[in-house]
């Protein structure tokens, strides 16, 4: 009638479960909920900060449309921004600034005079011819001293002897280089472009340099077509007539280094792998400057363009104004990290070489 006494080692059934078990249980369930809580918290917090830096870019950009804003000034900006809060949309600015900056160049040509920039250009061929070749030579020598990777060394070579990051884009193509070795050269042509911006305009004034003298140091020793532009405009309109010719009759040598460059590296696979017969790399021919000179001898042969100049050229300096701005964007702390010291110091000494050559040969144009 009555159950039977349980034993010492028994156990209810019908008891609850231990509240051991509850207890893990509702924590459990209140560390997922937390968990879940923290994951929604920080996405809606990344998706904050991802439209602050794009509402931050977008008044940056802005403020390059107006009157207050200058090339020096729109490069140091754009890299305060990439190294402190990020760049938001990298690739497109990229493809932008190159665009852009094309552009801005084929519309200088239409407030130049077609004489005088063919004059300028033809000054400027015998320096670029010497230039190129002591520039290549010494990083040659310069990179197996300081024992760099050869690739490396030639890209920031080129980069220095014909006109930065378009030299680079296009040899580094041929060579087939690796993202971390045209990192490594654009990072170094980037810091010493910035620096030439900063610093040859005054350098020009303490010496007494004339805007002729003063626009082909720049097209020769400034590493990018941009900061030259942004530079001579600064000294005066010689100086910025004198300094694009001389910088874009440099960059059509892109062509001839490029396919000396491919010849070369060709023939070392061939060496290292006789039976390779790979396809042949694309070289890079920098069609806008045909663009330019076309603007030229528009400007120059049809009536009326000159009534155009000052609008022109305000639509070119802000145009300008914003790519320098994207260009200093595209620093980032991986391309700082990147350099290292040796690339950076062939790279200083390299342009020490050709500024302080190229000065001395200026000042016996008087």
């Amino acid at each position: 009638m009555y159950p039977p006494p349980l034993q010492s080692d028994e156990e209810p059934s019908h008891l609850p479960p231990p509240i051991i078990g509850q207890e893990a249980a509702v924590k459990e369930s209140t560390m997922g909920t937390a968990r879940a809580y923290f994951k929604l918290w920080f996405e809606r917090s990344d998706a904050l900060r991802s439209q602050l830096r794009w509402a931050i870019f977008a008044l940056a950009i802005g403020w390059c449309l107006t009157a207050w804003a200058s090339p020096a000034l729109a490069l140091t900006l754009g890299m305060a921004l990439a190294l402190s809060i990020g760049h938001p949309f990298h690739r497109l600015g990229h493809r932008t600034a190159k665009i852009l900056l094309q552009i801005c160049v084929i519309l200088l040509g239409f407030t130049m005079n077609l004489r005088a920039v063919l004059h300028a250009g033809a000054d400027g061929a015998v320096f670029a011819i010497v230039s190129i070749g002591i520039t290549l030579t010494a990083g040659y020598f310069l990179g197996r001293w300081l024992k760099i990777d050869p690739h490396a060394s030639m890209l920031i070579s080129v980069g220095t002897a014909i006109c930065g990051g378009s030299a680079i884009a296009a040899v580094g193509t041929v060579l087939d280089a690796p993202e971390e070795q045209m990192t490594v050269a654009m990072g170094t042509v980037f810091l010493l472009n910035a620096a030439a911006l900063l610093l040859f305009v005054p350098i020009g004034h303490g010496l007494d340099l004339s805007q002729h003298q003063f626009g082909v140091w720049a097209g020769i020793a400034i590493h990018d077509i941009s900061s030259v532009v942004a530079a001579c405009n600064r000294y005066g309109p010689v100086a910025l007539t004198t300094g694009t010719a001389v910088k874009l009759s440099r960059a059509l040598w892109i062509v001839p280094v490029s396919l000396a460059v491919a010849w070369l590296a060709g023939r070392e696979r061939r060496a290292a792998a006789p039976n390779n017969t790979g396809p042949r790399k694309k070289i890079q021919i920098p069609w806008f400057i045909g663009l330019f000179l076309v603007a030229c001898v528009i400007k120059n042969f049809i009536p009326g363009m000159h009534a155009m100049d000052p609008a022109i050229s305000r639509i070119s300096t802000v145009g300008l104004t914003v790519t320098l701005f994207l260009i200093g964007a595209g620093l980032s702390r991986r391309t700082l990290a990147a350099v290292g010291f040796k690339p950076l110091l062939q790279g200083v000494m390299l342009w020490a070489l050709i500024s302080g050559l190229t000065l001395l040969a200026v000042t016996q144009l008087r």
